[in-house]
């Protein structure tokens, strides 16, 4: 994610696998293989500069789970903070990820993500009320 923030959209999508997915809940569509994640982090990017922000992803609270056929799964939390140009810092979003990695083929690759699901985290769910029942005439 540190890619990201920095506008390096290409480095970014050479972390994933070519066939990658990524899924994020407020886009309606995933995007798939490393020249659509291209596409999408650099619109991202052009439209985080056009709003005169740069944001930074703090990652943390990982769940880590290596399974029998090689794939590593990995579930972490993730607040996204934007800075103004006046330095001002605000929370962006609050999201929870979960990736599936797979070893890579290459050298100095040593894992790559062949599946990612962002949930973007809006406002807790308000408890049911409870029901009253109608009062009856007497």
């Amino acid at each position: 994610m540190r890619r990201l923030d920095e506008g390096d959209a290409e480095g970014w999508a050479d972390t994933f696998t070519e066939d990658a997915v990524c899924r994020i809940s407020t886009r309606p569509e995933p995007m798939r293989g490393r020249a659509g994640l291209v596409a999408g982090a650099r619109a991202a990017t052009e439209a985080i500069a056009a709003a005169g922000e740069r944001r930074r992803h703090m990652t943390g609270m990982f769940e880590i789970e290596e399974r029998a056929d090689g794939c590593v799964l990995v579930h972490a939390n993730t607040v996204v903070y934007a800075t103004d140009a006046s330095g001002r810092s605000r929370v962006h979003q609050v999201c929870t990820c979960a990736d599936t990695l797979v070893r890579s083929p290459e050298p100095g690759h040593a894992l790559l993500v062949r599946d990612r699901r962002i949930d973007v985290l809006g406002p807790a769910p308000r408890p049911a009320a409870a029901s009253t029942p109608s009062p009856t005439p007497n």
